[in-house]
C-alpha cells in the first residue's frame, strides 16, 4: 500500500497527516510491517522519520529527505525548539482558570514495567514531564471537554498519562481509560494539529496546521 495524506513538501521536508490506527514506523512482526514510513518510502525512498505519533494518534508527522537533514531536525526536537500542539477530547468537565490561560501538568513519567507497554506517574523514578493545556469548550450533552495541548517534554504516552492522572482520560483510549470512557469514541480523540519549527535549510519559520477530524 502507498496511500498517505501529504500536506507539505519541498526539497528538504515531507509532512503528512497520519491517520489514527496506522503505525508511524514498523512494529515487531510481519503483521506490523504496514506503517506510514513504509508507505511513504515506496514513493520517496529517501524519507526518514524524524519523530513519531502513537498508532492511535492522528495528525502532523514530519520526515526528512536526507540523513543530514534528519540529524538537524532530530536535534531541534531534542532541544525543544519545535513547537507542537494537539487537540484532545477528554471525559468529564475540566474547568478554565480565571484568566483562561494555559495551565500546567508537571508530573514525572516512568515505564510501568509490570503493565508494559503502559507508562505511569512516578515521583521517585519518573523522568520530568510537563504538559500545558487549555480548555476550549465543554459539551454537557456528552460530559466531555475539548482541550488544546502543548507538551514541553516528549515522553511516551505523555499526554494520555497526564490527562488520565487528572481523572480526565482521553476518549477512546484503550490503554488508560475505563471501558466506559474507551467506548465513548471509536478512535482515540487525540490529534497533532500544529507543528512550528525552523526550516533546516533556509531557517525560515515553518508553521503547519492540520485540523482534527473530530
Amino acid at each position: 500500500m502507498s496511500e498517505f495524506d501529504l500536506i507539505y513538501q519541498d526539497s528538504a521536508l515531507l509532512v503528512f497527516n497520519k491517520p489514527s490506527g496506522l503505525l508511524s514506523v514498523p512494529g515487531k512482526g510481519p503483521e506490523k510491517a504496514d506503517c506510514l514510513r513504509t508507505r511513504v518510502q515506496q514513493i520517496y525512498p529517501e524519507a526518514l522519520t524524524v519523530h513519531r505519533l502513537d498508532m492511535s494518534t492522528s495528525g502532523i508527522l514530519l520526515m526528512a529527505r536526507s540523513a543530514a537533514l534528519h540529524r538537524t531536525l532530530s536535534i531541534a526536537f531534542q532541544d525543544r525548539e519545535v513547537k507542537k500542539r494537539y487537540v484532545a477530547v477528554v471525559d468529564g468537565q475540566m474547568l478554565k482558570n480565571s484568566s483562561e490561560e494555559w495551565q500546567l501538568i508537571d508530573k514525572p513519567i516512568a515505564n510501568d514495567w509490570i503493565n508494559r507497554p503502559l507508562m505511569k506517574i512516578d515521583p521517585q523514578e519518573g523522568k520530568p514531564s510537563q504538559t500545558h493545556y487549555k480548555v476550549v469548550s465543554y459539551n454537557a450533552a456528552t460530559d466531555t471537554t475539548r482541550l488544546e495541548l502543548a507538551p514541553i517534554t516528549g515522553r511516551t504516552h505523555q499526554l494520555r498519562v497526564h490527562l488520565q492522572s487528572l481523572g480526565h482520560p482521553i476518549l477512546g483510549d484503550h490503554l488508560y481509560a475505563s471501558p466506559e470512557v474507551m467506548t465513548k469514541s471509536a478512535r482515540l480523540m487525540l490529534h497533532a494539529s500544529q507543528l512550528t519549527f525552523a526550516h533546516p535549510v533556509t531557517g525560515e519559520v515553518i508553521d503547519l496546521h492540520c485540523h482534527p477530524p473530530f
